[in-house]
C-alpha cells in the first residue's frame, strides 16, 4: 500500500486507481546512483564491475550494460600498460581506513583519454568484512587548471624574479610582490593603498597615464620603458624599469567589469645606463671628427679654435668661452711664472643659438677673481669642477654673476689648454639649472677637446698665424 494510503487520506488516489508496484532495494540503489552528479562505479572483491552510473556513462561512453560484468578495467577503460597500477590502487582501498583518493587517465569509448580524480573506499559486507570497492570519479581539468592558475600566481607573487603588482581602479597598489616591494624600497604590506605619489618621486604621471589607458583601451603591444625617482630612507634613486601591462576582468561577470591592472617591471637602469653612455660616446666620437674636418677649412686658427667649440657643445653644455693666457703667466707651470692674465678670446652666444663669438683683439684681460675656478685651472694645470649647490634661486644667480658667467649658469668645468709643455689658456663648459652637473666622463670628454683647441693655437703661433688650415686636420687625426 502507498504512503498516501496508509495515511488514510484519498485526496490524491482513487479508489479504483491502482497502486504503484513496490520496488525493490536493487532498483532503489540503481535509481539512487544514476540521479547522482558524480559517475559511480563499484567492484566485488575480485575486481568485478557491479555498478556503473549514468554519469560514469555520460563520461566514458560506456554503457552499464558494457561496464557490468567485467574483470576489472584492463584494456577497455584504463590502457594494459597502465592497468595492474591502476587497479591496484583502487582495490588497496579495500585494506586501508577511509578514502583513498587518487588521479590518473582512463579510456572513453572513442579512444580518448580523460584525466579523473577518484575517491574509493571499501565497502563491508554482513559480515563486516571487506566485500568490494566504490569509486566516485570525476573529470578534473578544470580543478587541474585552477590549481595550475593559483600555483602560478603564487609563484609569481614568491619567488618571479621581477616585479608584479596588482593596481586597483582606483589607481593604487592591491597586491606586491616580495621582487617589487624591493625596487620600490619598502615592504609588501606597506606600499598597499597608498598613492603612487607617495612612492615615486618622479614618472608618476607617465606611470598612471599609462595604468589609466590600459584600462580602458587593453594591454599595449609592447613593454614600456619608464625612469622614475623611487622614494627611499636613503633619498631618491633614479631608475629606468621595463614595464608590461595587462587589464584584468572578473571572469564572473556576463559584461568586462575591470578589476584593475597587473602590472610586470624589470630594473633595467645598469642597461640603459650603459646603452646612453656608448651612444653619448658615438655621438662626441662623431662631432670631434666633424669639427676637423670643418676646422680645416678655416684659415684663422680662431676662427677653427671656435669651431672646435661650437661642434663640441652640442649636447654637452650650454654656454662655453676659451680664455687665453698672455704674458708671463702662460708659463705658469715653470719658476718663472707671473700674475696669470687671461684674454677672452672666443665665446658661444649666451641665451641663443650660433657661432661662437670671436674676442680679444684689444688684448683686455679679463677681471676675474683671484679664486675664479679658470685661474685654478690654469695654476693647477688641470681641470676644475665648480657649482652653486643646492641653494636659493637668487643665491645661484649672485654665483653665476660673480664669476662673469650668464646668471643661470649652475655647473662649470675649467679645463687647461696646453700643447708642447706649455700652458696657453683654459677653455670653460658652463650648463644652466635645467641640466645635470659634470662628471668623470665629461671631464674626459672636455680635456680630449681642450686639446685640440690647444694644438690648432699652437701649430697657428709656430707657423707664425701662416698653416692654420693644416691644424686643425691634424688635431682630427690626433
Amino acid at each position: 500500500m502507498s504512503a498516501s494510503r496508509r495515511s488514510g487520506t484519498t485526496d490524491e488516489l482513487g479508489p479504483d486507481e491502482p497502486e504503484p508496484p513496490e520496488r525493490d532495494g536493487a532498483d532503489l540503489l540503481a535509481a539512487l546512483l544514476d540521479g547522482m552528479d558524480a559517475a559511480l562505479c563499484a567492484f566485488d572483491a575480485d575486481g568485478v564491475v557491479t555498478h556503473w552510473n549514468r554519469e560514469a556513462e555520460r563520461i566514458l561512453g560506456w554503457s552499464a550494460t558494457e561496464a557490468v560484468g567485467r574483470q576489472g578495467l584492463a584494456g577497455w577503460a584504463v590502457r594494459s600498460a597502465d592497468a595492474e597500477e591502476v587497479e591496484a590502487r583502487l582495490m588497496s582501498a579495500m585494506s586501508a581506513p577511509g578514502r583513498q583518493v587518487h588521479e590518473f587517465a582512463l579510456l572513453t569509448k572513442d579512444g580518448g583519454r580523460v584525466l579523473v580524480r577518484t575517491q574509493s573506499a571499501a565497502v563491508r559486507g554482513p559480515d563486516g568484512k571487506p566485500a568490494g570497492v566504490y569509486c566516485a570519479f570525476s573529470e578534473v581539468h578544470a580543478q587541474i587548471d585552477l590549481e595550475r592558475s593559483i600555483a602560478l600566481s603564487e609563484a609569481l607573487f614568491e619567488d618571479a624574479s621581477w616585479g608584479v603588482v596588482l593596481v586597483d581602479a582606483d589607481l593604487r597598489p592591491a597586491v606586491v610582490n616580495a621582487h617589487a616591494a624591493r625596487l620600490l624600497g619598502t615592504g609588501r604590506t606597506t606600499v598597499l593603498g597608498r598613492p603612487l605619489g607617495e612612492l615615486l618621486s618622479q614618472g608618476v604621471e607617465e606611470l598612471e597615464s599609462a595604468l589609466t589607458h590600459v584600462l580602458a583601451e587593453g594591454a599595449p603591444p609592447a613593454p614600456a620603458e619608464v625612469w622614475v625617482a623611487v622614494r627611499t630612507p636613503e633619498g631618491e634613486r633614479r631608475r629606468c624599469w621595463r614595464s608590461a601591462f595587462l587589464r584584468l576582468s572578473s571572469p564572473l561577470a556576463e559584461e568586462p567589469v575591470p578589476l584593475g591592472v597587473g602590472w610586470m617591471f624589470q630594473d633595467i637602469t645598469e642597461t640603459k645606463q650603459t646603452e646612453q653612455e656608448a651612444s653619448l660616446l658615438r655621438f662626441r666620437t662623431n662631432q670631434t671628427h666633424r669639427a676637423a674636418r670643418a676646422a680645416a677649412e678655416c684659415e684663422d686658427p680662431v676662427e677653427a679654435a671656435g669651431v672646435h667649440l661650437d661642434f663640441a657643445l652640442a649636447g654637452f653644455a650650454d654656454h662655453a668661452v676659451i680664455d687665453r693666457v698672455v704674458g708671463a703667466g702662460r708659463a705658469a707651470d715653470s719658476d718663472e711664472a707671473g700674475p696669470v692674465r687671461l684674454v677672452r678670446l672666443a665665446a658661444t652666444p649666451s641665451g641663443r643659438p650660433g657661432p661662437s663669438l670671436l674676442d680679444g683683439g684689444a688684448g683686455l684681460p679679463v677681471r676675474y677673481g683671484e679664486r675664479h675656478p679658470a685661474l685654478q685651472c690654469v695654476q693647477r694645470a688641470g681641470s676644475v669642477r665648480s657649482s652653486a649647490g643646492s641653494v636659493p634661486e637668487q643665491e645661484a644667480r649672485e654665483w653665476a654673476l660673480a664669476r662673469q658667467w650668464p646668471e643661470d649658469t649652475r655647473y662649470a668645468l675649467c679645463t687647461v689648454l696646453r700643447s708642447r709643455g706649455r700652458t696657453l689658456g683654459v677653455v670653460t663648459f658652463l650648463r644652466g639649472s635645467g641640466r645635470a652637473g659634470f662628471e668623470r666622463s665629461d671631464t674626459l670628454y672636455a680635456e680630449d677637446v681642450a686639446a685640440r683647441i690647444a694644438l690648432t693655437l699652437d701649430l697657428a703661433e709656430a707657423t707664425g698665424g701662416a698653416g692654420a688650415t693644416g691644424a686643425p686636420e691634424a688635431s682630427g687625426e690626433g
